[in-house]
């Protein structure tokens, strides 16, 4: 392959890889003294439309998306010959393919990629796009000046509005990653073909073995919860999937207790907007670095839950927190409790730590938008780990708007609040809230989604003021 020595006014200085239908080359900004990716269609596919519209429509879609999780383009134009090519950001870190060569990941390190890859694809589902064909080595990483690394989603040559996309003819993928409907003409390939991926990809990082039939040995240190997510991304019927990266990222977050490096990142114009904030919210900004997606709702199994009920304010109802501690948690009327633990922590003896769901409909409330409702916890264990502010600061909506930050006091108990607003997937409004219990009794957490029809303060403070923690 003959190496150029310039493409428009960049200097090539490497080639960086070969695909089926583009070449990507390193390139040097001399005005700008960077280097910058410079994707250019393959001379063999140059006389295709097809393919030459595809990759035209990759560069429009990122150009519009522009999103720091999708491989951002700077320009867009044409060597003498009449191909065209893309000047996208230089991603300095390599693929996940190539890190993947000199053996697994740690397991930690692992579940944060996958839902910061999740992430990733959820702002293309968000903007109706099905990305159809994510692998490891579509998943790139690029420094940030913090120190650490942004994920980043690359290669959507194959990526389609959701509108277009069902009866498409043309076979399309790649093999071991693509969902069973893409070996057929005529099937639909929504965004449930993209969780299937998302599904394979973990599956290559968590499991020991990646077969696809969901035989396979989880990686020690993956819980069981992470496994089941798993098998519900890959399952045959897309039916039997999860809707969309978004449904797919909260389950993950599910599986996994909160307050861990396994989170997306939110985006720089979250992070900007907590520094523009003033007071708590730009002391929970500096901790936005170790945030976890709690999106929608904490699943609990059902099953077995011990709970006891009595009239307070409709009622009160009360999970053991130790032989000598309870957390109570008064209810509004009309509404149910439901929990049998804390999904992803444990005490030192294995067992679940407290928490409930509190909603009109326990089991809806974290799957139906429409349904209020609040996840309630105490964790003696996390309360050795971190913070209420630290906790509240690793929540993140990230298709909500940057949230407004408080100290409450409610019921004796100084609560810090963080208020998300105007969310454009999932509940309208979501409330994290964490304090310290009384008596060193352990750390207080509560996910709440008021009802609409109510004033969003006062009814979190409502609720928060009927959290109570004591003997049983």
């Amino acid at each position: 392959m003959e190496h150029p020595e310039r493409i428009g006014r960049y200097r090539i200085e490497g080639l960086l890889g070969v695909g089926s239908f583009a070449t990507v080359w390193l390139g040097h900004d001399e005005v700008l003294d960077a280097r910058v990716a410079i994707k250019v269609l393959a001379e063999n596919w140059s006389h295709d439309l097809r393919v030459r519209e595809r990759f035209v429509e990759e560069a429009r879609l990122l150009w519009r998306l522009e999103d720091e999780r999708l491989a951002r383009v700077h320009a867009f134009d044409e060597l003498p010959d009449g191909r065209p090519y893309a000047v996208l950001a230089w991603a300095d870190g390599g693929s996940l393919r190539g890190r993947l060569e000199s053996g697994p990941l740690d397991v930690e390190r692992c579940l944060w990629l996958l839902a910061e890859i999740a992430a990733g694809v959820q702002v293309l589902h968000d903007a109706q796009i099905v990305h159809r064909d994510l692998t490891p080595g579509n998943v790139l990483f690029r420094s940030r000046l913090a120190g650490d690394e942004q994920v980043l989603v690359a290669d959507l040559g194959l990526a389609k509005e959701l509108a277009a996309a069902s009866g498409l003819t043309a076979r399309a993928g790649t093999p071991g990653f693509m969902a069973p409907e893409q070996d057929h003409p005529l099937a639909t390939v929504d965004r449930q073909t993209d969780v299937y991926a998302l599904g394979r990809i973990g599956v290559v990082l968590l499991t020991e073995s990646g077969d696809v039939d969901g035989g396979w040995r989880l990686r020690p240190g993956v819980s069981d919860g992470v496994g089941d997510v798993l098998r519900t991304a890959t399952a045959q019927d897309p039916a039997d999937r999860y809707p969309d990266a978004s449904a797919f990222l909260t389950a993950l977050a599910d599986a996994a207790p909160p307050g861990g490096p396994h989170a997306p990142r939110p985006s720089s114009r979250q992070e900007a907007a907590g520094r523009g904030g003033a007071g708590r919210t730009r002391t929970l900004a500096r901790w936005w670095g170790r945030r976890r997606v709690v999106a929608a709702g904490v699943s609990l199994a059902l099953a077995g839950a011990a709970v006891m009920a009595w009239s307070w304010w409709e009622r009160d109802t009360s999970v053991a927190a130790s032989d000598d501690d309870r957390v109570r948690v008064r209810l509004p009327e009309g509404w149910q409790a439901a929990g049998s633990g804390w999904s992803g922590r444990t005490d030192g003896d294995g067992a679940r730590e407290p928490a409930l769901v509190v909603s009109p409909d326990p089991g809806r409330w974290a799957t139906d938008t429409s349904v209020p409702g609040a996840f309630i916890g105490l964790s003696p264990t996390l309360a050795a780990e971190t913070t209420p502010e630290d906790l509240v600061a690793a929540q993140v909506h990230g298709q909500c708007e940057a949230p407004e930050s408080a100290e409450v006091d409610a019921g004796g108990v100084t609560w810090v609040v963080a208020t998300f607003a105007g969310c454009r997937s999932g509940k309208a409004t979501i409330v994290e809230a964490a304090s310290s219990a009384p008596s060193d009794a352990g750390l207080l957490y509560a996910q709440i989604a008021p009802p609409a029809s109510t004033d969003p303060a006062r009814f979190v403070e409502s609720m928060l003021a009927g959290i109570e923690v004591g003997p049983p």
